[in-house]
């Protein structure tokens, strides 16, 4: 069977390029497309096997490249000529093929003919590369400090999501102090607000409002210019070993975050640290109304990503009748999306909302209809989250001494796989504070 070829290619050149791709065994040309609109709609109307796409082309991004693969269309690029810049553009922008007019024909029939049988990988831009090896296929978890082995291949960070449903159960509070007790163990840590609802990362840090973040991140990816370095000029520094992408500063910018960028940022975050901790907002539905659109934005897909590249998910719930019951149906919806085993958080435990002995009545309630057991339970001690807001500090730095602290840092010394300390440290203040 002929792998037919459309092609969106510089307009100097492109009657060459489809010259010689017309004259290739079992290959065909299907459309020769004028744009890309005209290159996406024929993807989709299936016209299409390959898509041969060049660096000049305009309105050419991460998000179009992800409509292409979402309509089982293979993506390699293609130049005039030789050229270094065109290439390694496309390359970023995570095409892994590229062929060019002079390209010996055997070799463009192998490109054009295996890229339409195993569709080209949707890479997540430039990665770093080891001489000799490839990349490790599974995340490494750094448990213990050893001394690097120059032979090995640098670990892949390990994703946390912090996710819960609708009504304010904690999950900012828990992701920022997460990351912050990691760091204090001593392991360099991440933290990414991909919350589109109500981003809130930057207040709880008091981090700069300029500070540019996920929006600067995903504008970058989009446009092929993103890589580690760029990334982590976009991560600031708050405190020793504590970096934070900070998250969009109005709800309504929710559409500059697409799913394909926010893929690569979290693979780019993998190798700026060995923990990413993703604060993610509440939606996890499909719009129904955009369903029939695979072009068109969905503003919960920033969330259905982070869940579907995470390695471990806190699923986090208030300790109240009406948050124990929003928990036992996220459970319920989470379970029909792409998503690791939910690890249970129950936050703000107190008699006063569930009765007396509540660590004993909620973890009943939660295996009788939920089946959840193993629960992380969180006090609760809103005067010290108070005094931590108001100051635009964690709670290491604020209430070094509080119960909820001292359970967060159990937390994280039990994602670590390690002793939790009797006595966690006090950090070194921040690095960046709000003008």
């Amino acid at each position: 069977m002929a792998t037919t070829v459309l092609t969106a290619l510089g307009h100097d050149w492109e009657g060459r390029m489809v010259e010689v791709v017309g004259q290739l065994p079992g290959v065909t040309v299907g459309r020769r497309c004028v744009d890309l609109a005209d290159l996406l709609a024929a993807a989709s109307a299936g016209l299409g096997d390959v898509a041969l796409v060049s660096a000049d082309l305009r309105g050419l991004d991460r998000d179009a490249l992800a409509h292409l693969r979402a309509a089982g269309v293979a993506v390699v690029g293609a130049g005039p000529d030789g050229q270094e810049a065109p290439e390694r553009h496309l390359r970023q922008l995570g095409i892994e093929r590229y062929v060019h007019v002079g390209t010996p024909r055997e070799d463009l029939v192998d490109v054009l003919t295996s890229a339409a049988v195993t569709g080209a990988p949707f890479a997540g831009g430039e990665q770093e590369t080891w001489p000799g090896e490839d990349p490790p296929t599974a995340p490494i978890v750094p448990v213990t400090e050893a001394t690097p082995d120059p032979q090995e291949p640098p670990a892949r960070g390990r994703i946390i999501a912090v996710w819960g449903p609708t009504g304010a159960p904690g999950r900012s509070t828990l992701a920022v102090n997460l990351a912050s007790e990691l760091a204090a163990l001593g392991r360099p840590v991440v933290l990414v607000d991909l919350d589109t609802y109500g981003a809130a990362v930057a207040q709880l840090l008091s981090v700069l409002d300029e500070a540019p973040g996920i929006a600067a991140a995903a504008r970058a990816s989009e446009l092929g210019t993103l890589d580690l370095p760029a990334l982590a000029r976009l991560a600031v520094e708050v405190s020793p070993r504590f970096r934070v992408v900070t998250g969009i500063p109005t709800p309504s910018r929710w559409p500059e975050v697409r799913a394909a960028a926010v893929e690569q940022i979290i693979e780019l975050c993998r190798s700026l640290a060995p923990f990413v901790v993703l604060d993610c907002g509440f939606g996890i539905e499909d719009d129904e109304e955009l369903s029939y659109d695979t072009t068109a934005p969905r503003r919960n897909a920033t969330t259905l990503t982070a869940l579907a590249e995470a390695d471990e998910l806190l699923l986090v719930g208030a300790a109240d009748p009406v948050g124990l019951q929003r928990m036992v149906r996220a459970v319920q919806a989470v379970g029909q999306v792409a998503s690791p085993t939910p690890r249970p958080v129950v936050n703000r435990l107190r008699a006063g909302s569930v009765g007396p002995d509540p660590r004993r009545r909620v973890a009943e309630s939660m295996e009788r209809f939920a089946g959840l057991e193993d629960i992380t339970f969180l006090p609760d001690d809103q005067a010290s989250v108070d005094a931590a807001v108001l100051a635009g500090h964690t709670l290491a730095e604020a209430a070094p001494g509080s119960p909820l602290r001292a359970a967060i840092a159990g937390l994280a010394a039990d994602l670590l796989g390690v002793a939790a300390p009797s006595a966690p440290a006090r950090p070194r203040r921040r690095l960046l504070r709000r003008a």
